[in-house]
């Protein structure tokens, strides 16, 4: 991961209290004050409980239709903007490559802001209006990063510290607040473990605590309503990635795929994780239905989604002997990664060298010698694919 990357995740994760956006730079009259805040309206709550469910799912014009209609109720408000800004994200996280998106996520984000700026000037102390802002330049800040516009990342990134710190410690007034201050005490200490490169730069940004920042997350994935599912989203990946704790990674990745059966990220993690705990015939059901998906092109399963379910197919059939079948979803994985311009990938790379084992038990070592001299090509030097590669081929020169 690039470490200015890694250096925007830290920023974004402190700004990043839940959702964004809006559809062009409105010019919103004075925007009169609410009665009551709209993050602790719970006649709000049911009313969009239906559309974030369906956002989720992936039935994004469904859940638009009725985001409009909070709009057209609230239309000076940054929360329907949040929504539907949050709509065009989720469109996005399959294939952050994908830019199609990324105007109109861009121009939601921008009139949340312009709104939440309203309401901020009548009360500097606003929790509410503070949490949109912040939210808002981190969301923004975190798809420049994604567009390595680091410029535009980082004084993004700045503002959504500036309306964070207002947020602190008002979690009383809504969990949702404590999101955006959970990720930032994972990720501030995660980075200094991680890129010590950038440690200097972390002297200017208070300390984190991991084990807060988990905790803090937990009580957002079980009290919140429009951060839940964002908070369970990095808790699974936390859990799963960097805190050694297969066990609860795997049951968010099901508890979120059986909720939202249609939301191809966590439909994929799933299957990752089916595959990594050796549960292999169903790992093998949730692949072959990933690629019907994407033969049936449903919305937001795409390559990036097929070459991982392709390659869990290669391995299963290859562990289980059935090399033509392997050889197929190698194949399937390799033009996947392709397709999308994705060949520096480790699964680009080990189907190449699968392929060429199963050349060689296939008694065919010039087409095992072809894979393993492309792997040796591809992949970088110091990687395990190169490694394998050069000792195999080394080994077939030898048999000659």
């Amino acid at each position: 991961m690039n470490t200015l990357r890694v250096f925007w995740l830290v920023v974004w994760g402190l700004g990043f209290c839940g959702w964004i956006t809006v559809y062009g730079q409105a010019q919103a009259p004075e925007i009169p004050r609410q009665k009551k805040p709209l993050l602790l309206d719970m006649n709000m709550q049911i009313e969009a409980t239906q559309a974030v469910n369906d956002m989720y799912n992936f039935k994004f014009p469904r859940a638009e239709r009725q985001f409009r209609w909070i709009k057209q109720d609230h239309p000076n408000h940054p929360l329907p903007y949040f929504l539907l800004g949050l709509s065009e994200w989720w469109k996005i996280v399959p294939n952050p490559r994908e830019t199609k998106y990324d105007a109109r996520c861009i121009a939601y984000m921008d009139t949340a802001t312009v709104l939440a700026k309203r309401m901020f000037e009548q009360d500097e102390e606003d929790p509410e209006s503070a949490f949109f802002l912040a939210a808002a330049y981190a969301f923004k800040g975190r798809l420049h990063s994604e567009r390595r516009d680091f410029a535009k990342a980082a004084s993004d990134g700045r503002l959504s510290l500036k309306y964070l710190e207002i947020c602190k410690g008002k979690e009383d007034f809504s969990p949702e607040l404590l999101f955006g201050d959970a990720l930032y005490n994972y990720y501030a200490e995660w980075i200094k473990d991680n890129y010590p490169i950038l440690r200097p730069l972390m002297v200017f940004f208070p300390d984190g605590n991991k084990n807060l920042g988990i905790k803090q997350l937990k009580t957002v994935a079980n009290n919140a309503f429009y951060t839940r599912t964002e908070a369970q989203y990095f808790l699974m990946r936390i859990l799963s990635e960097e805190q050694n704790d297969p066990r609860e990674a795997f049951r968010i990745a099901e508890y979120l795929h059986q909720t939202f059966p249609d939301n191809a990220y966590f439909h994929r993690y799933y299957a990752r994780q089916l595959y990594s705990r050796g549960k292999h015939r169903d790992a093998e059901r949730e692949s072959l239905e990933i690629l019907a998906k994407i033969d049936s092109s449903m919305t937001g399963y795409e390559a990036t989604s097929g070459r991982y379910a392709a390659f869990f197919l290669g391995q299963i059939y290859q562990m289980q002997g059935k090399l033509s079948q392997a050889e197929t979803y190698y194949q399937k994985t390799i033009d996947y990664a392709k397709s999308i311009d994705a060949t520096e990938s480790g699964y680009y790379h080990y189907s190449m060298l699968y392929l060429g084992e199963i050349a060689e038990k296939q008694d065919n070592p010039d087409q095992a010698k072809e894979y393993y001299k492309m792997v040796k090509k591809e992949a970088k030097r110091s990687s395990r694919a190169h490694e394998k590669a050069r000792n195999n081929l080394r080994s077939l020169r030898q048999s000659d």
